[in-house]
């Protein structure tokens, strides 16, 4: 199977939203492959030529999804040898952006009906992102694990308040915010 087939890409699509329009009100375990296809508009066959099970195209999804979220959050590191919030230019953080273009996806992980493991699966992968990247001064007084907590928290609370807004501000709205939040705290020092 060529996974560049338009017609494989077009039935993973079909998959893929169907699959988020019936997070939306069932948990993940309760959505069956029927279920699954009837809203994708897809048969069982056609299913199971790609996936094993639902949580295997969720994975795939959610894969895809943190692998954005991974090349978004790095974006302003390519363009500098080191990241100083103080010059940090907003036009280069992305993470907004990724919201925004997986916003079905954010909409569910943020709903206070959903399980919890979308919102830690997220808040692990940002911590994770922040370990690899943090370059915090050596100091026997920082905990670096309760640093990036804190700052893993702090992204999540925007992106919470964010949503509960509705998405209604824009994603360079948000990165400017951002942007000047991180130039107070680095004033504060």
């Amino acid at each position: 199977m060529n996974e560049n087939d338009l017609r494989v890409i077009k039935t993973k699509k079909a998959l893929h939203q169907a699959l988020l329009r019936l997070l939306r009100t069932n948990t993940l375990e309760s959505i069956s492959v029927s279920a699954l296809c009837r809203e994708a508009g897809v048969n069982r066959g056609t299913f199971y030529l790609h996936y094993k099970d639902v949580g295997t195209l969720f994975d795939e999804h959610l894969h895809h999804l943190l692998k954005d979220l991974e090349e978004s959050y790095y974006e302003p590191y390519r363009h500098v040898t080191m990241l100083d919030p103080s010059h940090l230019d907003p036009s280069t953080i992305r993470i907004f952006h990724h919201v925004k273009k997986y916003q079905p996806f954010y909409e569910i992980v943020f709903d206070k009906k959903s399980s919890l493991s979308y919102y830690y699966s997220l808040f692990e992968k940002i911590k994770g992102l922040m370990l690899e990247s943090t370059s915090a001064p050596n100091e026997d007084s920082i905990d670096i694990p309760l640093v990036i907590a804190y700052q893993a928290n702090a992204i999540m609370g925007l992106l919470i308040q964010w949503h509960e807004d509705g998405f209604t501000r824009s994603p360079e709205y948000m990165n400017e915010q951002l942007t000047i939040f991180l130039k107070m705290k680095n004033r504060q020092h």
